[in-house]
């Protein structure tokens, strides 16, 4: 697109103007996005662009006013001499151009000060000369995703299902070296040398084509020939799986069924941008291959994983497409050795050249769309990880700012976070107030104000205001760091019902071959003729039919998907046995303090006993506690100052121990505690004002009299407010049939106050954490689920003892560590939401493991050739071939309808 046309006044509307920030032409008539500055209308390309500009408009101005005098100066003389802004591909004139930089003595003209800030951030991204991404971390351990207790260091293949092992920590990057790209070229190939295989073959019995001699001889060779390559080739990554699934080795063949896969894999797996690893390492250092197996409660091998006797779905295509073509290769060049039993009524051995290489290509393109669809179970995975931006805006000591990897910043820098920007890193804000987007981490669509002193996470996105931040967290210490990590440990874990499937594959590849040898033998002795030839067939049809893959992939799966989706939501799984066990729960167990309320005391009510103004008697307070560090305290000081109260000075200040304070401001005496100091202060409290405190006390409200000059002037009512969200979640959840317990270690009528509010069903107060415990297993031992949400250590015991610990986002690291389930937001709502995703998906495990029992449990009989004495019916291994391929892509599928599951 090119960038000459100019930013005009509204005056004289030009038909084009060019966005003063990005550099894009955009059209004055239609562009919904205008600014006016200094009296000229700006035209921006979107709402992102104009808030830039609005904060800082001086720093665009400059090159735009520049820009459109050389332009205006130099016309079209130099348009055929524009170059391209490499970052965002635009035209520009680089004798006009304001925008320059320089890399390896070759000068760069950019549209815009942005792009130029990105090209020197990252110079190779955007001239393609980045190198190859360095190799993993030293000790990066790998793990199977339908096997997630086979890891080891380094990249590889699972010794149990023959699947490519994949990095515990994910990564962003979108090129996976080669390896869908080999694999689609590999199966295009196949397709082209098994399509004449296939029409060679069946040719004359589908469309009655017959080669004239001695063209059909001819034709046999080149049956033999080509489906040869198929299988020998194309098939040589199922041989290598089938062999090394017996526990041997035979490292020449390759692993994935792609051409030059095996290292394709090898660099795809060992390879994570530096932007990958900055998030999964703390402090600088990679997280451990010992510690990762500790954290995860699995053994971790040095180098290779031992090869256990682990019969898979690859031993049995092995075992299927090598009897058949080996079969073929033998009656083709050396048929007379044959008996009569397969022999047909014309005396010929019949060979399968088309079914071994159809078998091949059928298995391959089943591999590329699984592992297409596979991709797609991990995109909330690479979402999360997308949020972290490239680059943050680094402020330095002498007041120059500058864009640095993000992995350079570190702890105490001081950072700017512009319109439309993403938060690098977790910190605080120091200076300037924004909306900030947090939807992508916790589910929430509106925006939360930000201003100082406020923590902002990384990943979220800065919406209309700049903002200066200290960074207090970095890398893998970020909280999308640690959401990565623990979606990425739960899509490991294994649920609970994997284990009837585990128990039937344990069986599954034996039985099928005693199937398949049933099959054989049945067929020989009393099938039609030719009964071996027969046989034979039947005995491959049920061994290519059946599908393990189908019955390991149905949980995993699920929850793979299930644990993204979560996070989406806010909603962060530690387990797989979190997600299940979520779903029959019929008690929850709340705190109250964080919980239900908020956490910390508020002001609620401040009651004019007097005729003095409300805003003067809260400054009077407030000037009282001030000195003082007491939640109370911090409760009037932070009431007064958001209302904006004058500041007022307290003299002759005194603390009376379990009493109150009182002190000299503005030239009157004042007094604020309890009714023991206001009979010291000699301030009567009348029956009415007692009255009062007595029903702010039945609300759950601490209350204080705030006496003057002797007279009793207000009264101060502070109290744990209930979080706005909560009695709207309390309704769903009973909505649901859960029983709400509530467990609080504050006193009887708060939590009385409290439960009435809200409508809990059942209170327990004054309780130790040891209590809370207790109660839990009480519960439990009346046959009921429970789940328990808290948010402090003293939670941390009854987290542990409920069938389902749930962290509130907000709450201390002891508490998340003793959950199974984290809110990110730390909302009682999210439960409705993680309830219906549990819900969702134990229906979809019940729905894969249905299929891929039934699949089995029908196909395998089938390819035997039950149907065959009522109906005469038997199915080709070609129709084998194909019905394999597509149950594990069915499953796969099936899974991937989570991610639009309504929460």
């Amino acid at each position: 697109m090119n960038a000459q046309a100019c930013c005009h006044g509204s005056d004289n509307t030009p038909s084009t103007a060019t966005d003063p920030v990005c550099g894009m032409t955009v059209d004055p008539a239609t562009s919904r996005h205008q600014s006016v500055h200094d009296g000229q209308t700006f035209h921006f390309c979107c709402g992102g662009c104009k808030a830039k500009f609005e904060a800082e408009p001086a720093r665009y101005l400059v090159a735009t006013a520049t820009h459109e005098h050389d332009h205006a100066a130099h016309g079209d003389a130099h348009g055929a001499h524009l170059v391209k802004d490499p970052v965002c591909d635009m035209s520009v004139d680089p004798h006009t151009a304001q925008h320059r930089a320089e890399h390896d003595g070759r000068p760069y003209h950019f549209c815009s000060a942005r792009c130029r800030e990105k090209f020197m951030a990252d110079p190779a991204a955007y001239l393609g000369e980045r190198q190859p991404a360095p190799a993993a971390p030293a000790g990066t351990v790998y793990t199977c995703p339908m096997h997630p207790e086979v890891q080891q260091v380094g990249p590889g293949h699972c010794p149990k299902c023959g699947m490519a092992l994949e990095p515990m920590m994910p990564s962003l990057d979108e090129d996976d070296g080669g390896e869908l790209r080999a694999m689609t070229r590999r199966f295009w190939w196949l397709v082209a040398l098994t399509l004449p295989v296939f029409a060679l073959a069946m040719g004359p019995h589908l469309f009655g084509w017959h080669l004239p001699a001695p063209w059909d001889g001819v034709a046999g060779w080149v049956e033999a020939v080509l489906a040869s390559v198929v299988v020998l080739w194309g098939g040589a990554p199922f041989f290598g799986r089938g062999w090394r699934s017996l526990g041997l080795s035979l490292p020449s063949l390759p692993d994935r069924a792609g051409g030059g896969l095996a290292e394709a894999q090898g660099r795809t797996r060992e390879r994570m941008s530096i932007r990958d690893r900055a998030m999964t390492q703390r402090h600088g250092q990679a997280v451990p291959a010992h510690r990762v197996a500790k954290q995860r409660g699995s053994a971790v091998t040095e180098g290779r994983v031992r090869r256990p006797w682990s019969p898979n779905m690859y031993t049995l295509i092995a075992l299927g497409t090598g009897v058949a073509w080996l079969y073929s290769a033998v009656a083709f060049l050396l048929p007379g050795i044959f008996p009569d039993g397969f022999r047909d009524m014309h005396g010929r051995v019949a060979v399968y050249f088309e079914s071994a290489a159809v078998i091949v290509t059928l298995v391959t393109l089943g591999d590329f769309l699984e592992l297409r669809a596979r991709r797609r179970t991990g995109a909330a995975l690479k979402a999360l990880l997308g949020l972290a931006p490239k680059t943050a805006r680094r402020i330095a000591a002498d007041g120059s700012e500058a864009d640095v990897p993000l992995e350079q910043v570190q702890a105490g820098d001081v950072l700017r976070v512009r319109p439309g920007e993403k938060v690098p890193v977790d910190g605080v804000v120091i200076d300037g107030q924004s909306h900030v987007d947090e939807s992508m981490l916790t589910g929430e669509p509106m925006p939360v104000v930000k201003a100082k002193d406020d923590a902002v996470t990384g990943g979220t996105v800065n919406q209309d205001g700049a903002l200066t931040m200290r960074a207090q967290k970095v890398g893998g210490e970020t909280l999308l760091a640690q959401i990565v990590a623990l979606v990425a440990a739960a899509q490991r874990s294994r649920a609970p019902l994997q284990r009837v499937a585990d128990k039937v594959a344990a069986w599954f590849v034996p039985a099928v071959v005693v199937a398949a040898v049933l099959a054989f033998a049945v067929w020989a002795m009393t099938g039609p003729e030719p009964r071996l030839a027969h046989a034979l067939i039947a005995a491959v049809s049920v061994l290519i039919i059946a599908c393990p893959c189908a019955l390991g992939l149905a949980t995993p799966i699920s929850i793979m998907v299930a644990s993204g989706r979560g996070a989406q939501h806010g909603v962060l799984f530690k387990d797989a046995g979190a997600i299940e066990s979520l779903r029959d729960i019929d008690t929850l167990v709340v705190d109250k303090t964080g919980t239900l309320t908020e956490g910390k005391p508020a002001l609620t009510e401040l009651v004019v006993l007097g005729n003095q103004p409300r805003e003067h008697l809260l400054a009077l307070a407030a000037a009282l506690e001030r000195p003082s560090e007491h939640p109370l305290a911090r409760a009037i000081v932070t009431a007064a100052d958001a209302e904006g109260v004058p500041l007022l000075a307290a003299t002759e200040f005194r603390s009376l121990t379990g009493s109150g304070v009182s002190a000299t401001v503005d030239g009157s005496t004042v007094a604020l505690g309890n009714a023991r100091l206001m009979a010291e202060s000699l301030a009567a409290i009348s029956d009415d004002a007692n009255a009062r405190a007595e029903q702010l006390r039945q609300h759950g409200a601490t209350v204080m009299f705030l006496a003057v000059d002797g007279t009793l002037a207000a009264l101060l009512a502070v109290a744990d407010r209930i979080k706005p969200d909560t009695p709207a979640a309390i309704q769903a959840l009973h909505a649901a049939g859960l029983r709400i317990v509530m467990l609080t270690g504050d006193n009887a009528t708060t939590a009385q106050s409290v439960a009435r509010t809200l409508g809990i069903d059942e209170v327990h107060a004054d309780v130790s954490p040891a209590d809370k415990a207790a109660v839990v297993n009480r519960l439990k031992a009346e046959g009921r689920r429970v789940a328990m949400a808290g948010d402090g250590i003293n939670d941390a015991p009854a987290l542990a003892a409920s069938d389902v610990g749930i962290a509130m986002g907000g709450g201390t690291d002891v508490a998340m560590e003793s959950a199974s389930v984290t809110l990110v937001r730390g909302e009682l709502g999210a439960i409705v939401r993680a309830r219906k995703l549990s819900q969702a998906t134990v229906g979809n495990i019940h729905q894969n493991l249905f299929f891929a029992f039934v699949y089995n449990a029908v196909g395998v009989p089938l390819a035997a050739g039950v149907l065959y004495p009522w109906f005469g019916i038997t199915l080709s291994p070609m129709i084998a071939a194909l019905a394999m391929s597509l149950s594990s892509v069915s499953v796969v599928s099936n899974a991937l309808r989570l991610r639009r599951a309504p929460l």
